[in-house]
């Protein structure tokens, strides 16, 4: 199937980038003719996917960057200043998933959660507002989870980090409509990266089976699934979309 060019010389920053189903938006992207910018702690997997993709033609440029940390965000957006003067598209996508409840959970543990996969959405706004005001087709795209918007069992702060992103988005598509941004929020089920065969093999024998035979279409999802949701958002095609919620979960949560 050949790929849209919905996206040629739009301006793109997908974090946590480099990797998995980061590195699965930044190649969607890419493809669609978006100059992207990635970003993502792992240095050495995020040169090798600039060199890689620079090598099929793809206009893409890695970042490193821890998303907790304000003064990192203002760097890496003011590269994308320099070069562009504006940001049309930015991908809320890194974050980390630990299994805790919470009488194991250690209020370390449990802030490294909220870091990441929370308070990077505050980082980000604040940082990037001004670039995205200057763009004619600002959108944002938060990574949430369908666990977002139910609760799991164990997962504690990741639940607590998730649900916190899917009302941020809300807020933040009321507030900044009004400049020109639409704000979104995906809501993966379970996706065949590497995270979750890590999380996998971290549960009962037979949780695998038993999770499959909980989703509908019977199976994980594809990075490139879950990536051409996020270039849907990007587009005009989804010009008049803001403050929704996209559930990509084979129809996981639908008979719950």
């Amino acid at each position: 199937m050949t790929t849209p060019r919905r996206l040629v010389g739009r301006i793109a920053l997908v974090t946590g980038g480099g990797n998995g189903q980061g590195a699965a938006h930044t190649r969607r992207l890419a493809q669609e003719g978006a100059i992207t910018y990635f970003s993502d702690v792992d240095e050495k997997s995020g040169l090798e996917l600039e060199a890689s993709l620079q090598a099929e033609g793809f206009d893409v440029s890695f970042r490193r960057q821890d998303v907790s940390s304000f003064q990192q965000w203002q760097d890496v957006l003011a590269g994308i200043d320099a070069d562009h003067g504006r940001l049309d598209i930015l991908v809320n996508n890194a974050g980390v998933l630990d299994l805790y409840a919470a009488e194991d959970a250690t209020e370390e543990s449990w802030q490294r959660t909220l870091d990441i996969n929370t308070k990077s959405i505050f980082l980000a706004f604040k940082a990037a507002l001004p670039l995205l005001r200057k763009s004619s087709s600002a959108s944002v795209i938060n990574t949430s989870s369908i666990f977002g918007l139910v609760g799991a069992d164990g997962y504690l702060a990741y639940v607590a980090s998730k649900g916190a992103v899917t009302t941020m988005t809300k807020s933040l598509a009321v507030t900044h409509g009004r400049d020109g941004v639409r704000v979104n929020s995906i809501h993966p089920g379970y996706i065949d990266t590497p995270m979750l065969r890590e999380e996998l093999a971290g549960l009962p024998e037979g949780s695998e089976a038993g999770i499959l035979e909980s989703i509908p279409l019977g199976r994980f999802s594809r990075s490139d699934e879950i990536s051409g949701a996020v270039a849907f958002l990007a587009s005009d095609d989804a010009s008049y979309i803001s403050g929704a919620e996209l559930i990509i979960d084979g129809a996981h949560l639908a008979g719950r």
